[in-house]
């Protein structure tokens, strides 16, 4: 006898109570506690934003770092670099109207973490990831945000902003981010400072372990029926 909630279909189970239809491909499912859970997982999916234009960006060299170790450590990880993928300044007037929106919308909506890092320009995140999360709001609620800055101030008043960006948006971030400075942690193009790499280490770790656990929290209490604050996204 299945869990409530899910039927079969072809190979699959299914949710389908309470306005969730979210197909689990060849899982077995329990119930545990107040929820059900996967018995196996399913792939970790981050989006690695770059938040720089800037050609020999560190920026982009530390994201990489990470997303590709996360891919290493079994994520599912899509790189969004605006250099390669301009993304026009957000006019809520026209913004969802615009060739290539829909499209990158499901890439948000699909991840279960937004790793975002961004340079530090005058004490403040970069006009790229500032134009990048006014675009959307209520894809990021319920989800992981994990920050890295390239500055030379620390980068502080950076993950500060981008924390408030989340909170403003009902995600959850990490309790720290990850700072860094040209020449002295990244280096033509190399990760050179041991203290960096350790920092990288934990948080990627950090990433994986609490993205993991927020997203089928997350997963559970859109298919709920309990009060919280994602009810206000459950389908229907």
């Amino acid at each position: 006898m299945m869990p409530w909630g899910w039927r079969q279909k072809g190979a699959a189970l299914v949710f389908s109570g309470n306005r969730l239809d979210r197909t689990w491909a060849g899982l077995d499912i329990v119930r545990s506690g107040c929820y059900f859970r996967p018995m196996a997982e399913l792939s970790l999916r981050v989006l690695a934003v770059v938040g720089s234009l800037q050609r020999g960006s560190i920026t982009r060299i530390v994201v990489q770092h990470v997303a590709e170790r996360l891919q290493q450590d079994g994520c599912s990880v899509d790189v969004l670099d605006f250099l390669k993928e301009p993304l026009a300044l957000y006019n809520p007037d026209t913004a969802r109207d615009l060739p290539g929106y829909a499209e990158l919308q499901d890439r948000v909506d699909r991840a279960d973490v937004i790793l975002l890092g961004s340079p530090d320009y005058h004490g403040s995140l970069s006009g790229a990831t500032k134009n990048f999360l006014d675009h959307f709001w209520h894809e990021f609620a319920g989800k992981l945000f994990v920050t890295i800055v390239a500055s030379h101030e620390k980068g502080l008043t950076v993950t500060d902003q981008l924390r408030t960006v989340a909170r403003q948006c009902y995600a959850w971030t990490l309790p720290y981010g990850v700072a860094f400075t040209e020449d002295v942690d990244v280096k033509d193009g190399k990760i050179v400072s041991e203290s960096l790499q350790k920092r990288l280490d934990m948080l990627t770790r950090d990433a994986r372990v609490y993205g993991a656990l927020l997203a089928r929290q997350r997963l559970d209490d859109l298919a709920g029926t309990e009060p919280g604050f994602l009810a206000r996204h459950r389908d229907g």
